[in-house]
């Protein structure tokens, strides 16, 4: 419904939320061809990594301790801003060679290791 309203900035919290993996991939469609025919810009709080790929073009990462303390960092470029969240949260994502969906990496793993000694813990 807030997508629907004249505006030049949407906020949109937890869009995703409920939704089975299909449907976060379509509404990260749907939202994403909103914005760009409707020339607005929109901004999405969201926890899932994978909504969050196939949806943004720039990333703010929140740190701190949630409800006492915290501080934004950013706007920055996905990869620059989801190396920072990957490294904070110590995993790292490949692409699937068939789908090209985002995996994470099993921790220790051959491919998690080359990419964390390489510091490209999104899609090396």
């Amino acid at each position: 419904m807030a997508l629907s309203k004249k505006c030049d900035l949407c906020l949109l919290d937890e869009p995703s939320a409920y939704l089975d993996v299909e449907q976060r991939l379509i509404v990260s469609k749907v939202i994403r061809n909103v914005a760009e025919v409707k020339g607005i810009s929109v901004l999405v709080v969201d926890h899932d990594l994978l909504f969050i790929d196939y949806l943004s073009d720039r990333l703010i990462v929140f740190e701190g301790e949630p409800a006492l303390h915290g501080i934004e960092k950013g706007p920055f470029s996905m990869e620059e801003g989801m190396n920072h969240l990957l490294k904070d949260v110590e995993i790292s994502l490949r692409r699937d060679d068939q789908s090209g969906r985002p995996r994470i990496n099993k921790p220790g793993s051959v491919k998690d290791r080359e990419q964390k000694a390489a510091g490209k813990l999104y899609y090396a």
